[in-house]
């Protein structure tokens, strides 16, 4: 890749810029669909997590030998990372909703996370929110880039920003900063609450 020029046409005729950000944007797909960080890709791959995060916005050019430290890094044949971005499913059924840690978090805390959008190469990210009774993210609160919302479809939901408190019953939505410190919790003692809780750009 890195014998083209930025901004000049790649050998299929796309524009350099779009064959960068496609490219970037499967790096990012990919490492997410292993659970790891930048960090820890950067690691994994012996370079640095600057030049991953600049690969994956699509303003890397990297060179074969940087491809072959990625591929190893996702442990992927090198031909797979460099293979084209299939057409988008725009559907996703219920039976092949994704399923998530929570906020990438490596314990389980009881929350059940699914993906509602076909990927995280979009703008935004949508999940499907299960939490059982007493759940608490109290101790990890979450702040971010971008914005949130956030629906109740049964149960209550407190949201918690900069410690004040918005409880949500069902039919009630919220929207919020998420560079405003926030976390959640159900207070019920006897109900799991369902939501859909909807970022952008997507956090995990």
């Amino acid at each position: 890749m890195s014998s083209e020029t930025a901004g000049t046409a790649g050998t299929d005729g796309v524009p350099m810029e779009a064959m960068l950000a496609d490219f970037g944007a499967r790096v990012r797909s990919l490492r997410k669909e292993r659970s790891l960080t930048t960090e820890r890709l950067a690691q994994n791959a012996g370079v640095s997590a600057g030049l991953i995060s600049q690969i994956e916005r699509g303003h890397g050019n990297p060179s074969f030998a940087t491809l072959v430290q990625l591929a190893h890094g996702l442990q992927l044949p090198v031909g797979q990372l460099l293979q084209p971005t299939e057409t988008e499913n725009v559907v996703v059924r219920k039976d092949q909703r994704r399923r998530l840690d929570s906020h990438g978090l490596a314990t389980d805390d009881g929350g059940v996370y699914e993906l509602l959008t076909p990927d995280l190469n979009g703008a935004l990210e949508a999940n499907w929110v299960v939490t059982p009774p007493g759940y608490d993210t109290s101790a990890t609160p979450y702040t971010h880039h971008g914005e949130e919302f956030g629906i109740v479809l049964s149960g209550t939901k407190d949201v918690y920003l900069d410690g004040v408190r918005h409880r949500l019953e069902a039919g009630d939505s919220i929207r919020y900063s998420s560079t405003i410190p926030h976390w959640y919790a159900n207070p019920s003692d006897t109900q799991e609450c369902t939501a859909v809780w909807v970022s952008t750009p997507p956090t995990w």
